[in-house]
């Protein structure tokens, strides 16, 4: 077996960061919802653990959770969004990668880690919200309001960032473990117990 990337292992990244891409941006329009908006993260992180789970019975070479991640952050940025989610989901995936290497691709403990990694990716989208808060507090004032900025406003602090993410990769790991059970024969089929 070839440690380096083939074209079904390209082919196998783009499919899953199409599933991946569709599930965040469906998810994504919960983020009309003022509160939704914050809590985008921990909800995509339960609801993308399964598709992930499945990626991850296609995975037995380093570079495919970090390739999955830098096309997720480049489709984001094309999106609309910052350069940021680049190289956050692209480090997220990196890490990922390392979980996965270390648990030699068969550990299902390390495969349920890595997604936690993996999920915090998605935080590449909202850094911008925190880093730059009054700019992004003016642009979504201007395009959804007054009300709703209202609403998002105390979620907006360093605290509740750090906050969000520890929840995110707690619930990426229910997700992840959903997943585990969704796809216990795929997992059995494809060696990682």
């Amino acid at each position: 077996m070839s440690k380096m990337l083939n074209v079904k292992d390209l082919i196998t990244v783009g499919i899953f960061a199409v599933i991946l891409t569709v599930s965040i941006f469906i998810f994504g329009m919960l983020g009309y919802i003022p509160i939704l908006m914050i809590a985008l993260p921990v909800i995509v992180a339960l609801i993308a653990g399964i598709p992930y789970m499945l990626f991850l019975t296609r995975v037995d070479k380093f570079g495919m959770t970090s390739l999955l991640g830098l096309v997720l952050g480049i489709v984001m940025f094309l999106s609309g969004h910052t350069w940021i989610p680049i190289v956050v989901y692209t480090l997220c995936g990196l890490m990922a990668d390392v979980v996965l290497k270390i648990g030699d691709y068969s550990s299902i403990k390390n495969s349920i880690i890595s997604y936690g990694f993996f999920s915090l990716g998605i935080f590449g989208n909202m850094l911008p919200f925190y880093i730059l808060r009054d700019y992004f507090v003016e642009s979504i004032r201007a395009s959804m309001g007054t009300d709703y900025v209202n609403v998002i406003l105390p979620f907006l602090t360093n605290e509740m960032l750090i906050i969000l993410i520890i929840v995110t990769f707690v619930v990426a790991l229910i997700g992840a473990y959903i997943g585990k059970i969704v796809l216990k024969k795929h997992f059995e089929k494809a060696g990682i117990a």
